[in-house]
């Protein structure tokens, strides 16, 4: 229930939607007696769009993620490397029959390296499908033929291909790999999404998690008070943050995190 309430939720109050629904709901309401209402809908909305869209609004939310848990220098030895999904996008892969990637490549693309500085670590990829109308193949389906591509030993791979989302991944892959007291494990995804992810790998019982915080959208701190080019580039980024900011204040209030905000 949670993932599918999540899913409606937040389709609609995702800044750029909301604001869409906002400019149509003000057009509807100029064709009746409520035209001033419906003007101050649309102006809001046009405004909407300007700040969010070319202000430093997304960077200003998204550096503070991206910050939290710095990368080391280099890898530390690990068990296993858990390697999270958002990268694939499952339908276009699906039906094409070859791996499409999201902006979030890296996550995956990152493993190569990985894999070569950590030959003894297992490499463990997290991810089915987190859509609510689900297509023809799962996220690890796509990730261990990447894998496999960039020489990895199918031996080493682990698949966990049911979760829905971060707190599944968290619990089913537990569940999965059974991790021991005293293992270490590399969990790899994207910056923004560290904090959450380590909050809930935490609450659903790992422990020894170093965090290598992979595709960055920010410069770092000399960069959050810059806009940005174009207009779509802004929102987009500004959908990442607030869902993020949203996502870790819904696992905290669910009880699937103990920590808002958690620290390395």
């Amino acid at each position: 229930m949670f993932f599918y309430l999540s899913k409606i939720l937040f389709f609609l109050i995702r800044p750029t939607n909301f604001l869409i629904i906002l400019l149509g709901l003000g057009l509807l309401l100029r064709l009746t007696r409520w035209r001033r209402t419906g003007m101050t809908a649309i102006v809001a909305a046009f405004f909407g769009f300007v700040v969010l869209g070319f202000s430093p609004a997304a960077n200003l939310l998204l550096q503070p993620l991206e910050d939290r848990f710095p990368r080391p220098d280099t890898p530390p030895p690990v068990d296993g490397i858990i390697v999270l999904g958002g990268a694939v996008d499952t339908v276009t892969s699906g039906a094409r029959g070859v791996p499409a990637l999201t902006t979030s490549a890296e996550r995956l693309t990152t493993v190569g390296g990985l894999a070569r500085k950590l030959p003894t670590a297992k490499i463990i990829h997290t991810g089915g499908q987190g859509l609510l109308v689900p297509g023809q193949t799962t996220e690890s389906a796509v990730a261990v033929g990447l894998f496999t591509d960039f020489g990895i030993d199918p031996e080493r791979i682990v698949l966990e291909d049911k979760s829905r989302n971060t707190w599944e991944n968290a619990v089913l892959t537990r569940e999965l790999v059974k991790p021991e007291p005293g293992q270490t494990w590399l969990l790899v995804t994207s910056a923004y999404h560290m904090p959450r992810a380590i909050s809930v790998f935490r609450e659903a019982g790992w422990s020894g998690l170093t965090a290598w915080p992979v595709d960055y959208r920010t410069r770092g701190p000399e960069g959050k008070y810059l806009g940005f080019s174009g207009a779509s580039e802004g929102l987009k980024r500004f959908d990442i943050a607030f869902r993020e900011w949203v996502g870790l204040a819904a696992y905290r209030l669910t009880g699937r995190s103990k920590a808002f905000f958690p620290a390395p």
